[in-house]
């Protein structure tokens, strides 16, 4: 077999994974969303350094708690989980400079706090909103809200 039909083999092998991974990403994307309750939701998981550190992903309303997704991941389990009675919501910025290139185009950055300290999020403003009523929509005399 000549050099160039092994190469071909491999590129039309690494195209065939690269093809499943994407299946597998819209499949995962379904299966989060059969519930309903989802939208666009960027976390900053390092804030060391101004607007780096974003990483963009799914949110999922889950009875009381926010499940976060990494969008490129194939992980079926959320990343992380806020607990709707440990958040509250802080200030609302616009993305500075810096974060412009990281986030989606129309998002907006939420700080929250929790019990392990700050929290920024980013998400589109109808998104804030609803973020914003599921957490005033908390079982009364628990902690957390606005």
């Amino acid at each position: 077999m000549a050099w160039w039909q092994v190469a071909l083999e491999a590129l039309g092998a690494v195209l065939l994974l690269v093809l499943l991974y994407g299946v597998a990403l819209v499949v995962r994307r379904r299966w989060i969303a059969r519930d309903g309750g989802t939208f666009e939701l960027s976390h900053r998981v390092r804030s060391d350094r101004e607007g780096r550190g974003w990483v963009l992903g799914l949110g999922r309303y889950s009875g009381e708690t926010l499940e976060w997704f990494r969008i490129f991941s194939l992980s079926p389990r959320p990343r992380r989980t806020f607990a709707r009675e440990t958040l509250s919501l802080g200030a609302r910025r616009d993305p500075r400079a810096a974060e412009l290139a990281a986030l989606y185009a129309d998002h907006v950055v939420v700080c929250c706090r929790t019990p392990q300290g700050e929290v920024e999020l980013a998400m589109n403003p109808s998104s804030v909103t609803g973020f914003q009523a599921w957490l005033e929509a908390g079982p009364p005399g628990v902690r957390g809200g606005v």
